[in-house]
């Protein structure tokens, strides 16, 4: 059999119309921060967009409001994403704090009410990379978890599909221990409040170990450990991802998760060669899902680049979606989940 997934996107590249609808054998497909390859990202226009595009699951990362408010940014430090430095009756809230060992000095969500942080509007966080996405900033709000339910249930009534949500909680460690802030406890309860259920398809993710225990004693929803290529969890500083994906740390994190999601150059190595992570995780009981696919050359190894540009793009992520197909990942977290329209069929056939 062919590949469905590539198949799929060439014929959509071709009609230029969306994705058609993965099949039991291809991976999910994950789209990252929303089409944050075609919008700023975090943004109702980012997610809808990634959904009419043909995205299985939109992932949005949570941060919380002062107020208790679950609302979604990259980060809990907002100056990157937001148009709060330029906001002079904010001035008053930059602040220098340390999390997950790291000083940063900036503005942070925990630090405003929602009804603040709404008067704040969306920006590109790399417009260098993505100048086209810069026309869109000031364009929308940050987003509530509530809203993006509200969205996604918006666009299953009108297309009849399904849509899953894959959270990702941002330094949940820190805001407990030093802001009294339990992210658990409010994402179980949001989830509860807004119908979310775990027969729905939700996948809920995080880099720390101690909020997916609790939520494996708490709850049925499917949980995924994210691991990186480097250091470890912020919650246990003396575990290692090293020693997490070994196969004795794969079975420990399959007592409390359903799937990892790890950094793609852990599962193909500098000459794009399968390492045995896939293969190991399997073997251990989880599902493998890759993050993050990104067409711009910046983000890509040498051989798959597109010219010398480094905000050029080409279809070095699609080669690389078929690699990590071909080797048996299951989910792909993309920035564009239909990969931009862009004709990529030539020498991508089997």
């Amino acid at each position: 059999m062919g590949s469905c997934l590539l198949k799929n996107v060439i014929l959509a590249a071709l009609a230029f119309a969306v994705a058609a609808p993965a099949v039991a054998e291809t991976p999910i497909i994950i789209a990252h921060r929303g089409a944050s390859g075609e919008r700023p990202e975090h943004t109702l226009a980012a997610y809808e967009l990634a959904i009419d595009h043909g995205a299985d699951y939109i992932e949005p990362d949570l941060v919380v409001t002062k107020d208790g408010a679950l609302v979604a940014r990259h980060e809990n430090e907002i100056s990157q994403t937001t148009d709060v430095a330029s906001r002079e009756e904010f001035s008053s809230r930059r602040r220098s704090k340390e999390i997950d060992g790291e000083l940063i000095n900036g503005f942070f969500a925990e630090d405003f009410t929602l009804a603040e942080l709404r008067t704040l509007r969306a920006k590109e966080r790399i417009p260098g990379i993505r100048p086209l996405n810069a026309r869109f900033d000031g364009l929308y709000q940050v987003p509530t978890l509530e809203e993006i339910v509200k969205l996604i249930r918006a666009k299953e009534a009108l297309t009849g599909r399904k849509v899953g949500l894959y959270p990702e909680l941002k330094h949940s460690d820190f805001l407990l221990q030093e802001e009294g802030i339990d992210m658990v406890d409010l994402l179980l309860l949001e989830l509860k409040r807004l119908g979310v259920t775990p027969g729905d398809p939700v996948f809920i993710q995080s880099f720390e170990v101690g909020p997916l225990q609790r939520l494996d004693k708490r709850s049925d929803f499917k949980l995924v450990q994210l691991v990186g290529t480097e250091g470890g969890p912020a919650d246990e500083p003396e575990m290692r991802y090293a020693e997490m994906i070994t196969p004795t740390g794969l079975a420990e994190i399959a007592t409390y998760a359903d799937a990892i999601g790890v950094d793609i150059r852990l599962i193909l190595n500098g000459e794009a060669n399968a390492t045995s992570l896939v293969r190991d995780a399997h073997a251990a009981g989880l599902k493998v899902h890759a993050w993050t696919l990104r067409k711009e050359n910046t983000f890509l190894p040498p051989a798959l680049q597109s010219g010398t540009d480094p905000a050029g793009t080409g279809c070095g992520d699609i080669q690389m979606a078929f690699k990590l197909e071909k080797i048996g990942v299951d989910g792909l977290f993309m920035d564009d989940p239909i990969f931009g329209g862009r004709a990529c069929a030539e020498g991508l056939i089997e």
